[in-house]
C-alpha cells in the first residue's frame, strides 16, 4: 500500500509498504478520507516534540473497517467510522473527572501511532478503549465525517467559552477553523458573528463561505477600534482568536465587553509564547480567559451530529481534494493559505 511517512523537517516521503494487520484489540481500516490542517504544514516543516519518527502522517481521518480483530466487540467489516486524533488514557484522575482533552498521558493518532496519510492503518487498543471510533451517520460522506476532528476541537473551545443565545462574538482568524468557529457560534444560537482577518483575501473568500454578520479586516486599520464600533461601544460578548497570534490575545482582551470571554484557541510559537497582557482589563471588567486544547472523544460524535443534521454544514469548506501523491502538494496548498480544507483520498 501507499504511504506518506515523516522522517524529519522537510522529508516527507511516499512509499510502498505492506498492509497492516490488526492484532486481536485492533481494527484495520480503509483510509477514505484524511484532511489537512495547519498542525500538518507545522509538523512537515519543524517536527513536533510528541511525534516519534518515522511516522505516517494525518489525523483528521475517516473510512470503512476493513477488518475487524478477534477481540474487538460491536464492529463489523465495511461500517463507516471517524477516527479521533487525540488520544486520552481514560484511567488518570483528570480522565476520571470527565476532562480528557488535559488528560496528562494522552497520545495522538499520526504522531506516536500510524496516521491516515495511508491507504490502511490501525486503530489501536487505546483508541478503542476511550470509545474513540464514531459510526459516520447517513448521508454525512467521508470527507465530511473527517472534518468533525477539527470542528470537535471548536466544539470543546465554545463550550469552555461558554458561546450561547444573544452574543456578541468576534472570530479572530478567518482561516478552516475560523469559519467553523463563525457556524458553530451561529448553531449555539449567536446574535451576531464577527468574523476578522488580517488577509483581505483570505477573509473575502471565507466569508463568501460562511457569510459571518460583519467583517473586519485589519489591513485597512486598528480592529480593536473597528469592533467597538460595531457594538456600540461595548465590544463583544466572547472574541475568539483563531490564529496564532499573540498580538490577537493581546486585541482581544482590548475589545472584549464586561464580563465577557476569550478564548485563546490558537496557540502561539514556542518561539514567542508569551503576551503581555493588561491584568487590570481582566480585574475591572471581571473578563474570563480561557485555553482550549483539542478534543475529547465525546466531542467528536457531538460534531458527527452537528454535521448530520446541518447544524454546522462542512461540505462548502472542503475546497480541495487531492490524491495521497499529491500530499505534498496538498501540504503547499494549506501553507499558501490558497484553501479552506484541503482532504486527501487515498
Amino acid at each position: 500500500m501507499r504511504v506518506a511517512r515523516f522522517y524529519a523537517p522537510g522529508d516527507l516521503r511516499l512509499e510502498d509498504v505492506p498492509e497492516p494487520s490488526p492484532q486481536p484489540n485492533e481494527i484495520k481500516l480503509r483510509v477514505r478520507n484524511c484532511s489537512t490542517c495547519g498542525t500538518d504544514v507545522k509538523i512537515f516543516n519543524h517536527g513536533h516534540q510528541h511525534l516519534s519518527p518515522p511516522r505516517v502522517m494525518g489525523h483528521e481521518i475517516a473510512g470503512e473497517i476493513a477488518e475487524v480483530g478477534a477481540e474487538v466487540d460491536g464492529w463489523s467489516v465495511g461500517d463507516r467510522v471517524q477516527v479521533i486524533a487525540a488520544v486520552p488514557c481514560g484511567d488518570c484522575q483528570d480522565c476520571r473527572r470527565g476532562r480528557m482533552t488535559i488528560c496528562p498521558h494522552q497520545t495522538s493518532v499520526g504522531y506516536q501511532y500510524d496516521g491516515g496519510f495511508a491507504e490502511y492503518l490501525i486503530v489501536p487498543h487505546a483508541v478503542l478503549k476511550v470509545d474513540g471510533l464514531n459510526p459516520i451517520p447517513n448521508g454525512v460522506s467521508f470527507a465530511e465525517a473527517s472534518v468533525a476532528e477539527p470542528l470537535a476541537c471548536v466544539l470543546n473551545g465554545q463550550e469552555l467559552a461558554g458561546v450561547g443565545s444573544g452574543d456578541d462574538v468576534v472570530v479572530i482568524g478567518a482561516g478552516p477553523i475560523g469559519c467553523l468557529h463563525v457556524r458553530l457560534a451561529r448553531a449555539r444560537g449567536a446574535r451576531r458573528v464577527i468574523l476578522a482577518d488580517l488577509n483581505a483575501t483570505r477573509l473575502e473568500k471565507s466569508a463568501a463561505l460562511v457569510r459571518p454578520d460583519e467583517t473586519v479586516c485589519g489591513a485597512d486599520g486598528d480592529i480593536v477600534e473597528a469592533i467597538l464600533k460595531l457594538t456600540d461601544g461595548r465590544g463583544a460578548d466572547v472574541v475568539i482568536t483563531a490564529a496564532a497570534s499573540g498580538a490577537a490575545q493581546e486585541d482581544a482582551l482590548r475589545m472584549t465587553a464586561r464580563r465577557g470571554r476569550i478564548s485563546l484557541f490558537g496557540g502561539l510559537p514556542k518561539t514567542a509564547p508569551t503576551i503581555t497582557l493588561d491584568s487590570n482589563l481582566v480585574h475591572y471588567r471581571e473578563l474570563t480567559v480561557v485555553g482550549a486544547n483539542g478534543s475529547s472523544p465525546a466531542h467528536n460524535k457531538r460534531a458527527l451530529e452537528l454535521i448530520a443534521s446541518g447544524a454546522v454544514p462542512v461540505a462548502d469548506l472542503i475546497t480541495h481534494r487531492m490524491p495521497l501523491d499529491n500530499v505534498l502538494d496538498a501540504i503547499s496548498t494549506v501553507a499558501a493559505g490558497d484553501a479552506i480544507k484541503v482532504t486527501i483520498e487515498p
